[in-house]
């Protein structure tokens, strides 16, 4: 994706095409009239019916977010309608299309990938973060005329968004259209909505019932003087319900509502979904199943105060109720969630042995045979999901593999494809970044290994990123601490090079649930929507994934996953430590070791001595 291109047929031919966890891109000039598909042209040719369209409504600009009816960040492909609007696949992104222009807003982990996705559509990249970057709202304001319209999906849009525009637009005499689904009406091939069986997930994996879980919600509710619950976030209906599913790849769960009050729990799902076994468990618990849909109607009769959570339940729903029986606040299944229990943490741990067990078989086999057979991106790829699917109780990847070699690495979510597809050479350097869906538990990891002799600048890069990852698995702190204050000890290595990475440090991490997950994670600022700046808890699972990226050359990840766990307490408080439980080398032949000093040098070969003794048998 990242490749040289003559400035006479620069252009990228984008494909509604499927592979993994999301839509594929393809490129060269000579397939636009032979595949008469996707394509810039293509894009354009629908803003055109778009624009016709929202002239028709009256409307002045629409937002096409990314997202679902549940505010989920990897999406079904029923739901791509920023993707199919755009010809940007990436997971995060927001379009916003005018009667006389159109932009997008992603952040720094796409903005090589949406450049290239974007060129020819006529859709300006707006780069989060950046200084000269104007905000949706000063866009939406220089693009509305005052007294002008508004349209948006009030499914796709979460309630607390869809508020802040109303009000700060309402300002300026322009009202909120948001009942109608435009996209729907100009995409005639669209995909329905997923239909595949779902399954319970044992207690032996869980380590609670789904009756103790909505037992505990209900406390939290009596004592918050609610008298009603509703959730729509996935993961937490999953986690609360012991439910799973295949309703989003690699992401194993069901698209389903969830209303709860002190003597009765509904869920609204498609009941086709369910066999006798989960009925007869859920109606033992007192559990309702409804239809999806019938969510809308059923609040409008809701009494009493509802606790819900305005960043993930969405403005259709929320435009049923009346404000003032409202409490907007996080529901109490994140935290309770992100803490995972003694049972779901030795579970995880399993989880990372076996797959600690396939990476490194494909590491040895990268490694042994890249001088003596064709290997590609995408080959790589899949021989590591094989090694993978040989694991007992595997159920999925955990997401969409990223296999990129050399400069392809420079982009952080990169995804070969047929056009882009690498084949690797005994020389650079290839990062992957993968992880398992078990019965045990949700993996991630990332290596950047050596496929050959490497310069001195990439030795020093690789170095660096090491002694990131390791300052930052050392952490002795106090609790009451965030990821904002330990975010340093990762970055500092990488910022004495005066070089930084556009992203967090690390992310939570679910349990056989979405890989990532909120209310934990590792940032250097707090950046309000990731949510993920909460003190650090026992038993919460993270990421420590420092990098260095420079576009056209190279790309380098080192990803673990930690536990936070409680270690001496005494007069200064409770100390803290993680615990490292990824289990996979790291690549040695990428080490300048006169860079690092003798507490990571014994860190390192004491890490690789419980990978061995791991993994060995």
């Amino acid at each position: 994706m990242n490749k040289t291109r003559s400035e006479n047929h620069s252009f990228l031919v984008f494909l509604r095409r499927k592979q993994g966890c999301e839509y594929q891109f393809f490129s060269t000039w000579s397939k636009i009239e032979a595949l008469n598909k996707g394509g810039s042209f293509m894009i354009q040719e629908r803003l055109g019916k778009f624009r016709s369209l929202m002239k028709e409504k009256g409307i002045h600009a629409y937002m096409v977010p990314t997202s679902d009816f549940h505010e989920t960040e990897y999406v079904g492909d029923h739901f791509k309608a920023r993707t199919y609007m755009s010809g940007f696949t990436g997971s995060s992104g927001t379009l916003i299309i005018a009667l006389e222009d159109a932009a997008l807003w992603t952040d720094g982990r796409y903005f090589i990938q949406a450049a290239a996705q974007l060129e020819g559509s006529g859709i300006t990249l707006m780069k989060m973060g950046e200084p000269d970057t104007p905000t949706m709202v000063q866009y939406l304001l220089n693009q509305i005329p005052d007294n002008g319209v508004l349209g948006f999906d009030g499914r796709v849009m979460n309630s607390r968004l869809g508020n802040q525009l109303k009000e700060t637009l309402g300002k300026h005499g322009i009202t909120i259209h948001a009942d109608e689904d435009l996209v729907d009406m100009i995409w005639n091939d669209r995909p329905g909505l997923p239909d595949g069986p779902a399954f319970l997930l044992d207690s032996a994996y869980t380590g609670k019932a789904a009756s103790e879980k909505l037992a505990d919600v209900r406390k939290i509710m009596n004592d918050r003087g609610c008298d009603a619950h509703i959730i729509t976030s996935l993961d937490d209906i999953a986690w609360l319900f012991n439910l799973r599913g295949s309703d989003i790849e690699c992401y194993p769960v069901v698209l389903a509502y969830a209303l709860i009050t002190a003597d009765s729990a509904k869920l609204y799902l498609d009941g086709n979904k369910l066999n006798a076994d989960i009925r007869s468990q859920f109606a033992d618990m007192g559990v309702k199943i409804c239809d999806y849909s019938a969510i809308y109607e059923d609040v409008k009769s809701v009494s009493g105060k509802i606790m819900l959570d305005g960043a993930s339940v969405n403005y259709a729903i929320y435009q049923n109720l009346n404000p003032d029986q409202i409490l907007d606040c996080a529901n109490p299944t994140q935290l309770m969630k992100a803490v995972k229990n003694e049972t779901e943490l030795n579970n995880t741990i399993d989880a990372h042995i076996k797959d600690g067990v396939a990476f490194t078989k494909f590491m040895y086999w990268l490694k042994t045979n890249i001088n003596h057979m064709e290997i590609s991106e995408i080959s790589a790829s899949d021989y590591l999901e094989a090694c993978r699917r040989q694991q007992e109780g595997f159920l999925d990847l955990s997401f969409n593999t990223i296999s990129a070699y050399k400069e392809h690495a420079a982009m952080m979510h990169y995804s070969a494809n047929e056009e882009s597809n690498a084949m690797l050479k005994p020389e650079g350097m290839l990062l992957v970044d993968s992880g398992g869906q078990y019965f045990q538990g949700t993996t991630d990891i990332t290596r950047t290994m050596a496929l050959g002799p490497l310069s001195n600048e990439l030795k020093t890069h690789f170095t660096a990123v090491l002694r990131s990852m390791i300052n930052l698995a050392k952490a002795r702190f106090l609790y009451g601490c965030r990821g904002v204050n330990l975010d340093i000890l990762a970055r500092g290595p990488i910022w004495d090079l005066n070089i930084d990475y556009r992203c967090g440090t690390g992310h939570g991490v679910g349990h056989v649930l979405n890989v990532h997950e909120s209310p934990n994670g590792f940032r250097w600022k707090i950046v309000p929507e990731r949510n993920d700046s909460c003190v650090l808890e026992e038993g919460m699972i993270t990421t420590d994934e420092p990098g260095i990226y420079v576009e056209g050359s190279h790309g380098i990840r080192i990803e673990n996953e930690l536990i936070t766990r409680k270690g001496e307490a005494n007069e200064y408080g409770q100390f803290m430590y993680f615990q490292t439980i990824t289990v996979a080398p790291i690549d040695l032949d990428a080490i300048d070791a006169g860079q690092l000093n003798a507490d990571e040098k014994k860190w390192l070969n004491d890490y690789h001595k419980h990978v061995y003794d791991t993994l060995a048998p």
